[in-house]
């Protein structure tokens, strides 16, 4: 979201969830993404990027019950499974910035693949060595 933006599409200012939501999504998965999705969105289609900012990367990614690395660990193994490699790309840069290792990561896929499938896991190797080749690692 580019600073000169402070309220939905229609002037509604952003609530204090919303805020907490978009800085814990930022770092996560990055302020250029994030920034994107926000300045994007159109009257039509805002509600689902508060629902997600608000809900999401407010209510449940700033519980206490588990930290970034964990929540990643569950969000790389339940994207994996729906292949969902859109997603998935995001959630490896997202582990990758909560502390993950490429290793680390080698063996989430692993795991997925005994649990979820074979092309579910080799669909998650393939869409994790895009992220680390755009990321240089």
């Amino acid at each position: 979201m580019s600073d000169q933006r402070a309220s939905a599409p229609d002037g509604t200012p952003f609530t204090d969830k919303f805020e907490r939501g978009l800085r814990t999504r930022k770092e996560v998965l990055g302020e250029d993404y994030v920034n994107a999705s926000v300045d994007k969105a159109t009257e039509y289609n805002f509600p689902m990027q508060q629902l997600v900012t608000e809900y999401c990367w407010d209510e449940i990614w700033n519980r206490p019950g588990l930290d970034r690395k964990y929540r990643s660990i569950l969000n790389l193994g339940m994207i994996s499974a729906m292949g969902r490699s859109h997603e998935l790309k995001l959630h490896v840069r997202g582990a990758i910035n909560n502390g993950f290792t490429k290793e680390e990561l080698r063996e989430v896929f692993l795991q997925v693949a005994i649990y979820c499938g074979v092309p579910a896991a080799i669909d998650s190797f393939r869409t994790a060595q895009e992220v680390f080749d755009e990321m240089g690692i």
